[in-house]
């Protein structure tokens, strides 16, 4: 066998020779000189035959039935080995090859990383193909730059390649790793948020701005209306005029609303043409003041645009850093600085040092404010700069070392002055830095990055060149706003071997061979702003030219403003603050004084007309009387401006109208006038429309003036006007609060195009053909389909938060375009038409594929044209104005829904039921009120809905149901004022939460929000359960074992037919919010904590020592030695006001009570039953002023007697339930004078004189002692039935007739046996007594006793008689009840009583044997009683 192994091994080798084209006769010979060998495609079953090539260096096996690493331990100088596509299943005989560089062992049968730890100069390991599931065995290869894991089993990662720092190609694809995906997602997640909350400080700084805006304009605009009111009213006196003599009807129908106009006009006729003329001056000086007030409400709106879009270019850069970081997974990071930042005031200081004002004198500049800085920190450039850098100082000693870290300088570097500081490129300059191709398309001397250490020599050119180009196109206004806001870049530089440029010579590499910089001092730079001058600084400046640009490293932004002589227009100036303040406090002082006074004295002008009555409605005969004729069919103009008209009735019969005035009116709509269809003028300005929905009709309308009213929607506005006025040719539409300004004039004239006015400016030809060109592109073509299209099965895998479609279509943008043909609709996956001022959604029945689409900013009104496109799974809908979420229900794949910024008030029933994959959810800045409808979005991960209208704590129960909900924005809604302890409040409802509004959730804040929280039963978890917040039909309150710690229900009035609760189980130490609740009767809390009604005080804390000392220890000697500390508590308690009148029955048990004092029961004046069986009570106290009480159970407590307080009163109970306490005496009952029912059980009674004490209540129907030491003695039931006549039932047993008669019977037994035991000596004749003689027990047999206490004695019971001393009180009670002498003589004898001889006088009293007693029927059990008294509540 061993034989047929060495021939096999001969061949094998032969084949290993013939395949590497040497001899295997010569193998001995040559091998040595061998580094590389290959076999491929079987040939070589097993590894054999290496050493005879000890040098080799390269082995490569590729397709062979090798299923073992064995024979490389010859392989000493081995450094690259290859065993692929082959059958090993170990990684092992490896340990020798310690040189091994390469080792690719892919498409094996690998199951683990193994026997690599002694191979640590391995740089290359493929191990892809195989079936390893974890990553380990790689901890010793520091040198490891490439590792290819593909196409295994790996499902995580963790922290195993945390030692291999040196990795720079990782290969995992194919593998079942889940954690790369989510970790993107969180990413993702993470700078959307970040996103999202920059937007949404934009927006607020703009609304700021919005505000200040209105305030400013408020006056201008009071002076406008003002003026527009008497303008119109004169116009109309004017026109009256010219009418009053064409034949109108005679003033005998005129109403008395004109009847002084008539006067005024007959008294006027003969001065007509001097009041006409009057009339049109001050026509002209009040249109003079409505221009000059008009102008001021430019000019605000002029300087609110330019600070909008200083904002939005401030903002405009975070952003796309943002991305920035988001897309170099961390190689580029970013940091906003301030005040408390050492970097941030190193920037200021040297932006400062390096300003001079002498070089900005001659632009008006007096100084520099810094606005922001940011710190840009990219790693991949800042590595390359470091690895340069180092390279200069390893070539250098010591010395020179140091004197090269003195050439590194912080520079700013030169923009173009030509080219403004565009964004994208200031960008690509941070991510890529000063790449050659950023420089290749300057001018030869600018190869070089140009950089300066003075702030004139970075940025006079561009303010210059801006001047210029101000000065070429004839601008005037605001001259210092053109260069007032700029971008200062401040780098890092080593300089190097810098020397100063020659004349005549351009700088450039090749000019200047063996140096690293080149600079100019500002003395040799020609340029008309940097001529001589004195300041000293000058001397310093230099402007350089550094050739290797990785030298230089971008590190700051920072955004600045100059300070001007001339202020800049602001908003939020001091001169407009003063115009603010001082119009609030006195118009008449204010800054526009001046104008106020010239305003008053245009309006005092002659002539001054009279006001009118106002009218509220019309009728017939005001509109005749208005008219001034008789006949509807002869008015042809209606005049009724400055009313208080809203509704315009009886026009219909106005058939000739063409000219109506409604102005100043308060109209909302204008559907009333639709049947005047001869109608060509209509001035509806000055009111309060908000739709033109029901403007119809009007054909011949040729003016019509809409301006100051409340239109928002331009597209639904337009389209109405479109459809129903063919003829118009004017049109005001100003001072309305449009959703999208900036479109709307082309928007009306595109549409209406018989326009030749529009808001007072006449429509050139030019714009025109512009608003046609703009109404084309707004609708959905073939074209455009196909233009802003992909056909992309999936989704690029870049992260992003741009949506998908946008992404998309900007790559599909870089390749071929679609063409049109049959099937090329169903290709398209991605459509983005963001832009495109479209009005509605058309032509995409064909898309059935659809997957991802995006119609952001443009004009729709409605969610229509979607419904064939069922497969969307990203839909953004972003600056639109839909008011309703509408017609999606069918896209169940729906993943992202985003509706920002648009009119929405909420969304169709069941709208998100069917969206089993939406994870986010995007309706920002909207008019939500309610998140009603979102309970079944399971799958929701992100949810933005900030700036809305959600106002009510409940709305947030909708979304307790959704676990997966990790991000939640809310910032900007009412509710965010409304509730108290917002962000706590919303963190303890939703507890998955990871971030809320922008900001993480840390641990600190989730305990708080447990502490503040927890426990708590509020209006809205009630209203959560029952599915409502309707708590006037509340009768009953059921909320037990919830861990509920206080009750707050809040309004109190909404509860207030509530009157059973049961919040028994849960951790109340007092009644809380419950107080408040006015009509409970019945409360259960049992199982609880209480402590008392009302929430127990914190501890004075402003009380010294000693006094605290005084109030725990009164007898300490510090502070007045007053009353008790009980008494204290009780008078406190009798003195406080009574509580909760309603309430009659109250549970109580097990709550650990152990003083009733410090429950303040005394104030629940009402209660009729009360339960404290369970707790820790010692004492009865403390329930002296409930009067109406009329069952107390106080079972399974410590109770051991009762104090002279407890039942000090008269009371009213009928039940007293004293079961398993610590009983032993029965005294101070006396009081309880109507008490029925009494409950000893389970006590420590031993002395049956204690049972006697009970005679006091002769009202008592049923007692227990069972469970007491007396049972175990003989004849208490007898004796009880005996001295109680009332008593019907007795340790549960009923007590009849038969009982009575045994009980005296046995009773005058055993009278009558201690008769014949005692011997009595009395002698009345010389009045001597013998001593009374002790008798000794009696033993009884034959007893017959209740069936119920039998079992506690035997056949045999020794009575002991026992000696009581109370003669006086005895000798009373025999001549109040009815018993037989003979038994009560018995009976007092059995105890060793000795008999007087009054009570033997009265032995002729006849038996209570022959009487017969009735017994009373039970009363009727007491209401309450069915309540629970044990612990089974």
């Amino acid at each position: 066998m061993i034989e047929s192994e060495n021939l096999n091994q001969e061949e094998i080798i032969k084949e290993l020779c013939l395949c590497n084209g040497l001899s295997y006769e010569m193998v001995g010979q040559e091998g040595s000189d061998t580094s590389k060998l290959e076999m491929f495609f079987l040939g070589y079953p097993r590894i054999v035959g290496l050493s005879l090539f000890p040098n080799l260096t390269s082995l490569t096996i590729v397709a062979q039935d090798i299923k073992e690493i064995s024979g490389l331990e010859p392989c000493l100088q081995l450094k690259e080995l290859w065993i692929a596509e082959c059958c090993i299943e170990k990684i092992e005989g490896l340990q020798e090859c310690r040189n091994l560089e390469k080792l690719y062992l892919y498409f094996n049968n690998i199951s683990k990383i193994e026997n690599l730890d002694k191979l640590i100069k391995l740089k290359v390991l493929w191990l892809n193909h195989n079936t390893i599931k974890n990553i380990e065995g790689l901890q010793t290869l520091k040198n490891l730059k490439d590792l290819n894991l593909a196409g295994n089993l790996i499902n995580s990662i963790g922290r195993c390649l945390d030692s291999n720092e040196q990795l720079e190609r990782l290969n995992l694809s194919g593998n079942q790793i889940c954690s790369f995906k989510t970790t993107a997602m969180k990413k993702i997640m993470y700078y959307n948020m970040r996103i999202k909350t920059l937007q949404r400080h934009l927006k607020e700084d703009l609304e700021k701005l919005n505000d200040r805006k209105c305030k400013l304009q408020k006056l201008p605009e009071e002076r406008v209306k003002l003026f527009s009111f008497v303008k119109k009213t004169l116009e109309r006196e004017l026109a009256e005029l010219k009418g009053s003599g064409k034949g109108h009807s005679d003033g005998s129908n005129n109403s008395k609303v004109t009847d002084p106009e008539t006067l005024k006009s007959c008294e006027t006729v003969t001065e007509e043409p001097s009041l006409q003329q009057k009339i049109l001056t001050k026509l002209n000086a009040l249109n003079e003041r409505v221009t000059f007030w008009n102008k001021k409400l430019d000019e605000i709106e002029a300087i609110y645009h330019i600070e909008v879009k200083q904002k939005k270019k401030s903002h405009g850069l975070l952003i796309p850093l943002l991305l920035i970081e988001l897309e170099t997974v961390g190689n580029f990071h970013f940091e906003e600085g301030t005040r408390s930042d050492d970097w941030f005031n190193f920037c200021y200081e040297l932006i400062l040092s390096r300003f001079c004002a002498w070089d900005f004198r001659t632009y008006g500049i007096t100084g520099i404010k810094v606005k922001r800085i940011i710190k840009v920190n990219n790693r991949i450039l800042r590595l390359k700069f470091e690895k340069k850098f180092q390279k200069f100082l390893e070539n250098e000693d010591m010395h020179d070392s140091e004197s090269y870290r003195r050439m590194l300088e912080c520079l700013f570097y030169v923009f173009d002055p030509e080219v403004s500081v565009k964004k994208k490129h200031l960008l690509q300059i941070l991510e890529k830095g000063f790449k050659d191709s950023e420089t290749s398309k300057l001018p030869l001397k600018k190869e070089a990055i140009i950089l300066s250490n003075s702030l004139s020599i970075s940025e006079c050119p561009r303010i210059e060149f801006l001047q210029q180009k101000h000065k070429d196109e004839k601008k005037n206004s605001l001259k210092h706003e053109l260069f007032r806001h700029g971008i200062l870049l401040i780098t890092k530089v080593f300089l190097g071997q810098s020397v100063q440029a020659h004349e005549k010579e351009s700088i450039s590499q090749s000019n200047y061979p063996m140096v690293n910089s080149v600079f100019i001092p500002r003395k040799y730079l020609l340029n008309s702003v940097m001529g001589q001058r004195n300041c000293d600084c000058s001397v310093r400046q230099c402007k350089w030219f550094v050739f290797d640009h990785d030298l230089v490293l971008p590190e700051y932004v920072v955004e600045f403003e100059y300070i001007t002589m001339v202020k800049a227009p602001s908003l939020f100036s001091v001169f407009n603050n003063v115009i603010l303040e001082e119009s609030k406090k006195n118009p008449e002082v204010s800054v526009f004084s001046k104008d106020l006074k010239f305003d008053d004295e245009v309006i005092k002008m002659e002539p001054r007309i009279k006001a009118r009555p106002k009218l509220i409605s019309l009728d017939d005969k005001t509109i005749l009387s208005l008219a001034k004729t008789s006949v509807y069919s002869h008015i042809v103009s209606l005049n009724l401006h400055g009313n208080s008209l809203s509704k315009l009735r009886d026009l219909s019969k106005l058939t000739g109208l063409r000219k109506l005035n409604i102005s100043f009116n308060e109209f909302t709509c204008l559907d009333d006038v639709y049947h005047l269809y001869n109608l060509e003028y209509l001035d509806a300005s000055h009111n309060h429309v908000i739709t033109l929905e029901g403007f119809r009709g009007l054909m011949k309308l040729k003016h019509l003036d809409l301006s100051w009213n409340q239109l928002k929607k331009s597209g639904d506005e337009i389209n109405m006007l479109c459809k129903h006025i063919t003829s118009l040719l004017t049109l005001d539409i100003q001072h309305n609060p449009w959703q999208k300004p900036a479109t709307l004039r082309l928007s009306v004239i595109g549409r209406l195009k018989t326009l030749t006015h529009l808001n007072g400016v006449f429509i050139s030809e030019e714009e025109a053909t512009a608003a046609m060109k703009f109404i084309a592109g707004t609708r959905i073509t073939q074209l455009s389909l196909l233009r802003h299209s992909s056909t992309k099965e999936e989704r690029p895998r870049i992260l992003s938060i741009w949506p998908s479609a946008k992404i998309l279509t900007q790559i599909s943008k870089l390749g071929p375009h679609l063409h049109p043909s049959g099937n090329c609709y169903l290709k398209i996956t991605a459509l983005n038409l963001d832009g495109q001022h479209l009005f509605e959604i058309t032509n995409l029945e064909k898309l059935e594929n659809l997957k991802w689409a995006s119609f952001s900013n443009n004009n729709l009104t409605k969610m229509e044209g979607l419904e064939s496109c069922i497969n969307l799974e990203e839909l953004t809908l972003d600056g639109n104005c839909i008011s309703k979420i509408e017609g999606i229900s069918k896209m169940t794949k729906l993943t992202r829904l985003s509706i920002n910024n648009n009119l929405l008030t909420g969304w169709e029933e069941h709208t998100f039921d069917n969206m089993l994959h939406l994870h986010s959810l995007s309706l920002e800045n909207n008019r939500i009120t309610s998140l009603s409808g979102l309970q079944k979005s399971f799958t929701l991960v992100e949810l933005y809905i900030s700036n809305n209208y959600i106002a009510v704590n409940q709305e947030m129960h909708n979304l307790k149901g959704l676990c997966n909900l990790v991000i939640l924005d809310m910032c900007g809604n009412i509710i965010i004022w409304n509730q108290e302890n917002y962000r706590l409040f919303v963190i303890f409802h939703l507890p998955e939460l990871k971030a809320l509004d922008g900001i993480p959730i840390e641990p600190p804040e989730t305990d708080s929000a447990k502490d503040l929280f927890g426990g708590r039963l509020t209006s809205d978890m009630i209203a959560e359960r029952q599915g409502h917040s309707n708590f006037k039909q509340m009768q009953e309150l059921n909320w037990t074992s919830s861990s509920i710690r206080t009750v707050d229900l809040i309004p109190v009035d909404q509860f207030r037919n509530v009157c059973n609760v049961n919040l028994q189980n849960n951790h109340l130490t007092s009644f809380s919010g419950l107080i408040y609740l006015p009509n409970v009767k019945v409360l259960c809390l049992n199982y609880n904590h209480i402590e008392s009604i009302m929430p127990r005080l914190k501890p004075q804390t402003h009380l010294t020592s000693r006094q605290l000392l005084y109030q725990k220890v009164p007898s300490s000697g510090y502070g007045q030695q007053g009353i008790s500390k009980t008494n204290r508590d009780t008078m406190s308690s009798e003195n406080l006001p009574p509580i909760m009148h309603s309430l009659e029955v109250l549970h109580l048990g097990y709550n650990g009570i152990c003083n009733l004092i410090q429950l303040q029961l005394n104030r629940l004046r009402n209660l009729k039953f009360l339960f404290l069986q369970g707790n820790e009570i010692s004492q009865v106290e403390g329930l002296d002023n409930l009067v109406v009480l009329q069952e107390l159970v106080v079972d399974h407590n410590r109770i051991r007697s009762f104090n002279d307080s407890a039942f000090a009163k008269p009371s009213s109970l009928l039940a007293l339930h004293l079961e398993e306490n610590r009983l032993r005496e029965l005294g101070k009952l006396q009081s309880l004078v109507k008490l029925e029912k009494l409950f000893l059980g389970y006590n420590k009674i031993q002395d049956i004189t204690e049972l006697e004490k009970l005679d006091v209540i002769s009202t008592l129907r049923e007692l227990t002692v069972y469970g007491n030491p007396i049972c175990r003695k003989m004849l208490h039931r007898h004796m009880l039935i005996f001295r109680l006549p009332n008593l019907q039932m007795l340790d549960g047993s009923p007590v009849n007739s038969d009982d009575r008669a045994k009980a005296e019977f046995h009773l005058a037994e055993l009278q009558a046996k201690k008769n014949l035991l005692i011997p009595v000596t009395h002698s009345p004749m010389d009045g001597r007594s013998f001593g009374q003689v002790k008798t000794p027990p009696i033993k009884i047999t034959n007893v017959i006793l209740p069936s119920g206490l039998s079992h506690y004695l035997g056949s045999d019971v020794t009575l002991t008689p026992e000696v009581e001393d109370k003669k006086n009180k005895n000798a009373g009670i025999l001549t109040n009840n009815p018993r037989s002498i003979h038994a009560e003589i018995a009976f007092r004898q059995l105890r060793g009583i000795s008999i007087s001889p009054s009570l033997l006088s009265h032995q002729n009293i006849a038996s209570p044997t022959a009487q017969i007693y009735q017994s009373n029927q039970d009363k009727r059990r007491i209401s309450g009683s069915n309540f629970p008294r044990s612990n089974r509540m």
